[in-house]
């Protein structure tokens, strides 16, 4: 019923898209003498409008992925190298939030851990709507930032890294089930800022998956029991990412493929010093206006994604 809900809004969007045309071409159509300067104006509005619209839909075809259509956890961590690496991981999670509010999504933070001096250790977000996994997926991997440090007294240039996971909003009882006798559910006091409350109380939760080993950690919230609720929601998305990743695996092994563990290389650099130029090394796109892009204007990075997708997909 969730795909068949999905398709109609597909052909829905396509076939107002038609209803559209159909109506510029009758404008078009009109006599010379029915034609005024402010009808030319709209004609031209509405198709720089359809225009858009056609490349955005362009771009949905390749979402081939299963669960492209759906929404997005996201998951940002620090890497090595203390505070510059927990601020960068800050940079990049306020960048995703600016991005899910220009596109009109609805995006929640879930769950932050707290670096020592400043920015955070890893965040957890959820940004909902429709085919937000498939354009965020673009996002997943390892993000580099090289730049003055506003930390060090000799402002010495330093390099930062931070991970970014993409994961689809798992559906309980659809795509994973939980039995309560593979989870250790462990509680304990929060730390970093909150109050009083937090840091007294046994609120944060802990969830230990054990057939996997996975574990997730959570203590944004002053309850006990929105912290396992949302444990829990990350829990299946990370368990529906662990069983799409053995998917691709078997896969590859079919294909002969070496599957390397580990971060692996950054899929984007973010330079802020010599010069200014965020690229991202998959597809080659660039652009000087790293001010932008760190406030949420990445449609261009991940369009050339897309569209580098598409053109694999027609080879």
């Amino acid at each position: 019923m969730r795909r068949l809900a999905e398709a109609k809004r597909v052909v829905e969007r396509w076939r107002g898209l038609e209803t559209r045309l159909n109506d510029i071409s009758e404008l078009v159509s009109l006599e010379p003498e029915e034609v005024d300067t402010a009808l030319v104006s709209e004609i031209q509005s509405e198709v720089a409008e359809v225009a858009s619209r056609l490349e955005e839909l362009e771009l949905e075809l390749a979402f081939t992925g299963e669960y492209d259509s759906r929404s997005a956890i996201l998951a940002v961590h620090a890497g090595a190298g203390g505070v510059e690496s927990q601020d960068w991981a800050q940079m990049l999670l306020r960048m995703y939030l600016r991005w899910a509010e220009r596109r009109g999504y609805q995006a929640e933070v879930l769950d932050t851990s707290p670096g020592e001096e400043a920015g955070i250790k890893s965040a957890v977000a959820q940004v909902s709507g429709d085919y937000a996994c498939g354009y965020l997926k673009s996002e997943h991997g390892v993000h580099r930032l090289i730049r003055l440090s506003p930390f060090d007294a000799d402002h010495a240039r330093h390099t930062s890294f931070a991970l970014v996971e993409v994961m689809p909003k798992a559906e309980a009882e659809v795509d994973t089930v939980l039995i309560p006798d593979d989870l250790k559910i462990d509680t304990f006091r929060s730390s970093g800022p909150g109050g009083q409350h937090m840091q007294k109380t046994s609120s944060a939760v802990r969830i230990t998956h054990r057939p996997t080993g996975l574990v997730v950690n959570c203590q944004s919230e002053r309850s006990q029991y929105q912290n396992k609720e949302i444990a829990l929601k990350i829990l299946q998305a990370r368990l529906l990412k662990l069983e799409l990743a053995q998917r691709e695996e078997e896969r590859a092994s079919l294909k002969g493929e070496r599957i390397v563990a580990g971060w692996g290389n950054q899929i984007r650099s973010y330079i802020l010093h010599p010069y200014k130029m965020v690229r991202d090394h998959r597809t080659g796109h660039e652009t000087a206006s790293t001010d932008a892009v760190l406030d949420g204007e990445l449609d261009g990075f991940i369009n050339a994604y897309l569209r580098s997708k598409m053109g694999k997909q027609s080879d």
